[in-house]
């Protein structure tokens, strides 16, 4: 399980008041003799995109949440699905890509722009986005940002700053990245300092470059994985997994509406794997959503107890499950008073967290975290670890983990609860275990995946999120 989401944004609107600084609705182009004027090709997506942008950047909404309330809306209902997909790279290239994006428009910015601004510094940003990350013809882009600009009462005063901004950046294209640092400018010094105090200044900063790419799309399958792989263009690793380098719309892949296999990321699929399930085993998976580590328990024939206290998120999981024609007993509870009617030969714990080791698959967490504040997590964490050690039975197995590249969310919590606990004792990861990657296997002998981990023979060299995980057994007796 990932970060706890902040409450939901249910402002039902498009563009920021000057009063409330609330999004609300652009005005219709009208013509008096024509009526309403027909919006450009591409005009509705691409004003979905600048609205997440502004939920996340301005609000803190989280990407998912934004994204979805901003194609809630009932004139962009009928949005093609590519046109769509292309909404959600703008705004997940500017997210990752923030620090160099403003720093180019900067350079071509005589002053800051007064207030009130709209949407205005957005459009720019998305504009820039498509200029010199998706080689979108500058006609296109530069000409949808300025009617972007003239549909938003506070930024319409910009259009002409936003044409000649644009053709600038349009103009200087790619070469004005190169002297740039990407790691300083798009990674919060907060965070970038930690990692450096954790793993040294040249490992932090290729953790933070790696973490910015865009990953490739892992699957889970049920089958044989080099069959999968062939049939999915992909590559098995040699986790399992199989990585996918050209996807397209997930829905549309072979295997898809048959349940063949299910999409997690290699790192995430490692935990269940080294737990070795076999059939028949009772094990609990805690904080299951989004299900990804369930199906891997079930798929190997394990009677699987899912809890999570969220009821909206299980659905999810047992909507997946069916897909997949997997079974499992998802039950809505807090794991802190749950009482299951008896013990677990196994359980697995992927605990709430920070999620700073998926932020190439949420490069919003740049956005919405502002500082290390992982206090409120720490002590969840500490307190869920405690009462899953009480569900597993004597010689049984506990995994605890978390999508975290903080100590104190990994390491610095297992000390803690060995330390508390003579009942219990590491069982040690060996590389054998996870496809060789010695790399991610800690002196303690635990895994620690880093975004720039590579497995043996990966020539795409695409890396993997990062993870700690830790397996544990109650002594007997």
């Amino acid at each position: 399980m990932t970060a706890t989401r902040p409450p939901r944004d249910v402002t039902p609107s498009s563009r920021p008041s000057p009063v409330s600084g609330r999004p609300r609705r652009a005005p219709v182009k009208t013509d008096k003799k024509k009526g309403p004027a027909a919006l450009p090709a591409g005009f509705e997506a691409r004003q979905a995109a600048v609205e997440t942008l502004w939920r996340v950047m301005k609000r803190g909404t989280f990407f998912e949440e934004a994204f979805a309330e901003a194609f809630s809306k009932p004139e962009r209902a009928k949005i093609e699905p590519r046109d769509r997909a292309f909404a959600r790279l703008v705004v997940t290239i500017v997210l990752r890509r923030h620090g160099e994006l403003t720093a180019v428009i900067g350079s071509h910015l005589q002053k800051p722009l007064p207030e009130p601004q709209g949407w205005i510094w957005q459009i720019l940003l998305a504009g820039a986005a498509q200029l010199l990350f998706l080689d979108t013809p500058p006609h296109a882009a530069i000409g949808l940002a300025v009617e972007q600009a003239k549909a938003d009462p506070n930024a319409r005063r910009f259009d002409k700053l936003v044409n000649a901004v644009l053709r600038r950046v349009a103009d200087g294209g790619r070469a004005a990245l190169e002297p740039l640092d990407a790691v300083a400018l798009n990674v919060p010094a907060w965070l970038l300092q930690g990692w450096v105090k954790t793993y040294g200044s040249d490992l932090a900063r290729r953790i933070a470059a790696a973490s910015l790419e865009e990953p490739p799309l892992d699957v889970t399958v049920k089958g044989d994985p080099a069959e999968w792989a062939a049939k999915l263009q992909g590559v098995p690793l040699p986790t399992g997994t199989v990585r996918i380098l050209q996807a397209g719309r997930v829905t549309d892949l072979p295997g898809f509406d048959d349940g063949s296999w299910w999409v997690q990321d290699a790192a995430a699929a490692l935990p269940a794997r080294l737990l070795a399930p076999k059939p028949g085993q009772r094990i609990a998976d805690l904080c299951a959503a989004p299900g990804g580590k369930t199906a891997e328990l079930a798929a190997a024939g394990a009677h699987v107890t899912a809890v999570d206290i969220s009821a909206a998120r299980l659905r999810r999981v047992k909507d997946n499950l069916d897909r997949l024609h997997l079974a499992a007993e998802c039950v809505t509870a807090d794991v802190l008073s749950w009482q299951p009617a008896a013990p677990f030969d196994a359980v697995l714990l992927d605990a709430p967290c920070s999620a700073t080791g998926t932020i190439r698959r949420h490069p919003d967490i740049l956005h919405v975290r502002q500082s290390r504040g992982f206090e409120k997590f720490i002590d969840l964490q500490g307190k869920l670890l405690d009462r899953a050690a009480r569900l597993v039975r004597p010689g049984g197995l506990l995994m605890y983990c978390t999508c975290s590249l903080e100590p104190e969310e990994g390491e610095q919590q297992i000390a803690r609860f060995l330390a508390s606990r003579e009942d219990y004792e590491r069982v040690p990861i060996t590389g054998s275990e996870i496809g060789g990657l010695s790399d991610a296997i800690t002196s303690d002998g635990d895994l620690r995946t880093l975004p720039c981990h590579r497995f043996p023979g990966d020539d795409a060299g695409l890396g993997l999120d990062g993870f700690y995980a830790a397996r544990l057994r109650r002594k007997d007796g």
